[in-house]
């Protein structure tokens, strides 16, 4: 057996020092740090994995839920989405930062070489994907977010502020004994089991949801929706601190792929034409996707005869669905076309049986977490907050970003702190650190944590009841003492028991807020179901809780502060804080009343006992006769992380790595300029060139579009495609050059079409291409190429040339043109004409549509109106959009009658024409008579017609 570590002797802790102290390495982390050391800082950022790979962007992102992108949405427009999508229940000065700073961030994020979808024209392809108001902006590359963040922070001017300690978690905020700042931070290192301080000017909290709290359906520990590694830290570390949190009966659950605990990606597969069905294919969801009134409409369909609910995009064409599958597979989750290929799964045959997640805490993508104002600070001065860990409701990635550059600029202000460090708090930290190292037989951690977790799951899920959330608590307090008795031997093994403590401590906030409040609110976030009305008038406040000076858990429900943007819907109290206290919990019987007191129990096989106890003595202390299996652990770095780019080439026989590969990866660390990479980009081995290639991607130095641009002429077809990636991947930081286009123009030949499709893009989006070099792709033998050149032609407006594609070969071109001949600056219906009356329902479809954008004059109008009798559904839905165009004479009529279609499709095209001519009085009629309509979608944009329409919506 191992020798355990031994217990390392306070006065030998590791200390350091800094102005800035950030915790956690991941999106709000990373932006912090950034601005703080911009600001003259001197920054330490602490990440408990590797910030390379480290924190929930890491898992991939596919796009941005709430883009305010001038023109297409409002600031004020979003605040009161919201406000609703909240209850009213919103410090709305919180949302309007991200509202009215988010494309700021978006457009630094770029200058970093984040790339965000845009449309032949460079205008961001914002989607609309909400019921109101178009938020939604894709992230073709999205996978490759950290790789460019870490690069930012790589920069050699970062490396002189910024020090980074990879492997370090902290477990405990130091406070100043006096007036209570944040002073610093005690750990542990991960790796070497050292005992670490940080004296700090200003600790920022960063550390992400605690996405472990419940258990997921499979059992298995780390298979959570969340990122495994989020653990509550950072709520258990500013509740400690006495910070105040909020919102922490209100959870975070969401759709998810049925055994898979990936996300369900409505937001990827709606813009395309995928939705949510039940059994019978019907949609079914009323209210808007991040309300938690859709989760529990979710839950209720779920559980009724119409279950299961699926996500339906069988019925999309071919190039549609591959195009939602190349999304799905890489950027959002590399692992999922696996499990569907295991399953014999298929989108194009087999709609996706979805399920519901386990709870979690996040303000991201709900509302619970640390309290903060508009500058990210918490209750406690010197302390922030950014990111899902802290509330402010529905922020996502792009909120991340703002809180994490709003706490990186106020916490600059502050220097280093130099005064003594509280004794009794750095050995309160050390034993909650260490105290699994003196009874290194304990039970063992997987197991007290599933059985903390399977009390979450059976007491505090919703719907909940007042009796069982009093068990919950019970169960939590009790298990106190389990958890301190849980032994470990490694200093990987101290870091998960400091984590089940992390989540026994939010899993008993959880359990105490859900009490305090008694009502239902969020929907399936918070039903109660003793309690199972709102109730605006007592509980239209925020629910408040922190630590009490006796060490007890005290809630103050909190009015909300006066809208910024008023919501007609809600009206919230003026007034003082209301103090709660302590909340009591609910009597919950045993037994019934006895007359006599009962015998005393047989003794006989009491001796029996303590030996068994003895045998199996984890078994006991933690309930558990048949422990889940041991598992490899995912929530390690290690073995999450995807491949070191520089490491990822092929190894030479003997599966040792190629010496040159491993100079490269220490290269790398370096940020080397292009000559010091030459080398390795002309090396004879191309696993070496391709993680040469690779690198450059990571580090940009000066010459890259041209270095890359060569590679594309690569002879190996690992290298061109590290090249394609990686020109994609940089675009927009690359400079226009007329070295990199004219190796864009020299790739154009190369005989592999992936290559040849890459140098059409990134000549489009560089603006280095003109009309009649993007004709003469139109000529080549791939379709994917040709498609290609049609957007590129779009992005110069080339209509003669667009025109002439209309006869092309390929359904997906001629479908491409239809789209783009609506996409120039100028657009006419005219040049649609052949495509009108082509032979593919598709394409009519798609040109039909585009006249929605071009225009659709009274002779087209006829056509439209006639193209409603189609036999095909799509031809229908695209001549329904088109009379959104026409005048309402014209119209009306035709729409009316399309309300009766039998494709739900068609009659949501329908509704949505009709809502642009709502003020025509037989327009809304029609309307009104949809508001009863089967599907739900059909339903729910018929009842807009009584609701104003927003600013900037389009």
């Amino acid at each position: 057996m191992d020798t355990p570590l031994t217990v390392p002797d306070l006065s030998d802790a590791t200390e350091l020092s800094c102005d800035v102290l950030v915790v956690g390495g991941g999106t709000a982390g990373t932006m912090a740090a950034l601005t703080a050391a911009e600001r003259g800082a001197n920054v330490l950022l602490l990440e408990k994995a590797h910030v390379r790979h480290s924190g929930a962007l890491a898992m991939g992102m596919d796009g941005v839920n709430n883009a305010v992108v001038p023109g297409r949405a409002e600031p004020d427009d979003y605040v009161a989405e919201i406000t609703r999508a909240n209850d009213g229940l919103v410090d709305q000065s919180t949302v309007r930062q991200t509202a009215t700073r988010g494309f700021a961030m978006v457009r630094r994020l770029e200058s970093y070489g984040v790339k965000f979808e845009k449309d032949e024209h460079g205008e961001y392809a914002v989607r609309q994907v909400h019921r109101s108001g178009s938020y939604v902006l894709p992230m073709p590359e999205g996978k490759d977010v950290k790789k460019v963040l870490y690069r930012q922070l790589r920069r050699r001017e970062m490396r002189e502020r910024i020090r980074i300690e990879n492997r370090v978690m902290p477990v405990r905020v130091l406070t100043h004994p006096d007036d209570g700042r944040a002073v610093g931070v005690a750990g542990l290192h991960t790796r070497t089991g050292e005992f670490v301080v940080v004296r700090a000017g200003a600790v920022i909290l960063a550390t992400g949801a605690c996405g472990r709290l419940g258990l997921p359906a499979s059992g298995y520990l780390y298979g959570t929706y969340e990122n495994p590694t989020n653990a509550g830290d950072g709520y258990a570390m500013a509740y400690h601190a006495g910070a105040a949190l909020t919102g922490i009966e209100c959870f975070q659950i969401n759709p998810l792929i049925k055994d898979y605990n990936g996300p369900a990606c409505a937001y990827v597969a709606n813009p395309f034409g995928g939705y949510q069905v039940n059994r019978h294919g019907e949609r079914f969801v009323e209210s808007d996707y991040w309300s938690g009134q859709m989760m529990a409409e979710f839950a209720a369909e779920l559980a009724s005869d119409r279950g299961p609910v699926y996500l339906k995009l069988s019925h999309l064409p071919e190039e549609t669905v591959d195009a939602v599958e190349s999304i799905l597979h890489t950027t959002e989750r590399p692992t999922r076309g696996t499990f569907h290929a295991g399953r014999g799964h298929d989108y194009r045959t087999h709609d996706i049986e979805m399920h519901i997640s386990e709870i979690g805490l996040c303000g991201g993508h709900s509302a619970s977490g640390i309290r903060v104002d508009s500058h990210a600070r918490t209750t406690v001065p010197r302390l922030y907050a950014a990111g899902d860990l802290a509330s402010v409701p529905h922020n996502y990635m792009i909120g991340a970003f703002v809180f994490g550059d709003l706490a990186g600029e106020d916490a600059s202000r502050y220097r280093a702190y130099e005064g003594e460090l509280d004794p009794r708090q750095l050995a309160d930290a050390h034993e909650l650190v260490y105290r699994p190292l003196r009874h290194p037989d304990g039970p063992p951690q997987p197991q007290v944590e599933f059985k903390l977790r399977r009390f979450v799951n059976d007491y505090v899920s919703p719907p909940k009841t007042g009796a069982r959330l009093s068990l919950a608590v019970e169960a939590f307090t009790r298990m106190s003492r389990e958890i301190a008795g849980m032994g470990a031997r490694t200093p990987h093994e101290l870091m998960r028991c400091a984590e089940v403590s992390f989540i026994r401590d939010c899993a008993e906030m959880a359990a105490r807020a859900s009490l305090a409040r008694t009502e239902s609110r969020w929907g399936l976030y918070h039903e109660r179901l003793d309690h199972p009305e709102r109730d605006d008038t007592d509980w239209l406040y925020h629910l408040d809780l922190r630590k009490s000076p006796s060490g007890a858990m005290e809630f103050t429900a909190r009015p909300v502060e006066p809208y910024v943007v008023p919501v007609p819907e809600f009206a919230p109290p003026a007034g003082p804080e209301r103090h709660i206290g302590e909340v009591e919990l609910v009597p919950v019987a045993t037994a019934g009343p006895r007359e006599a007191a009962p015998a005393a129990r047989a003794t006989a096989g009491a001796a029996a006992s303590p030996g068994a106890d003895r045998t199996a003595p984890h078994v006991a202390a933690t309930g558990l006769t048949d422990p889940p299996e041991s598992t490899a652990d995912p929530a390690d770095s290690d073995a999450t992380a995807a491949a070191d780019p520089a490491t990822s080439g092929d190894a030479p026989s003997g599966g040792a790595p190629h010496p040159r590969l491993l100079r490269l990866l220490s290269l790398v660390e370096d940020s080397p300029d292009l000559e010091a990479l030459d080398p390795y980009l002309d090396d004879a081995d191309p696993a070496v060139r391709a993680a040469a290639v690779t690198a450059l991607g990571e580090t940009a130095p000066a010459g890259t579009g041209p270095a890359l641009a060569a590679r594309l002429r690569d002879g190996s077809p690992r290298v061109r495609a590290a090249a394609s990636a990686a020109l994609r991947e940089l675009v927009e930081v690359l400079p226009a050059d007329p070295a990199l286009g004219a190796g864009l123009r020299e790739a154009l030949d190369v005989p592999d079409a992936a290559v040849r499709a890459a140098a059409l893009d990134v000549l489009r989006a560089l603006r280095l291409g003109d009309a009649a070099l993007y004709a003469a792709a139109l000529a080549d033998d791939a379709v994917d190429v040709r498609v290609r050149a049609v957007r590129a032609l779009v992005a110069v407006d080339a209509v003669a040339e667009l025109t002439a594609a209309a006869g092309d070969p390929a359904r997906e071109v001629r479908v491409a043109v239809a789209r783009g001949l609506a996409a120039v600056r100028d657009p006419a219906p005219e040049p649609l004409g052949p495509l009108l009356a082509d032979a593919d329902p598709l394409v009519r479809g798609a040109a039909l549509a585009a006249l929605a954008d071009t225009g659709c004059p009274p002779r087209l109008a006829e056509a439209a109106e006639a193209a409603l009798a189609d036999t095909a559904w799509q031809v229908r839905a695209g001549a329904a959009t088109a009379l959104r165009a026409a005048s309402g004479a014209l119209a009306v009529p035709g729409l009316a009658k399309a309300l009766a279609d039998p494709n739900a499709d068609v009659r949501k095209a329908a509704v949505l024409a009709l809502l642009a001519h709502r003020d025509d009085p037989a327009a809304c009629a029609a309307l009104a008579g949809a508001t009863g309509d089967a599907d739900a979608d059909v339903r729910a944009y018929a009842a807009r017609a009584a609701a104003p329409v927003p600013s900037g919506a389009g």
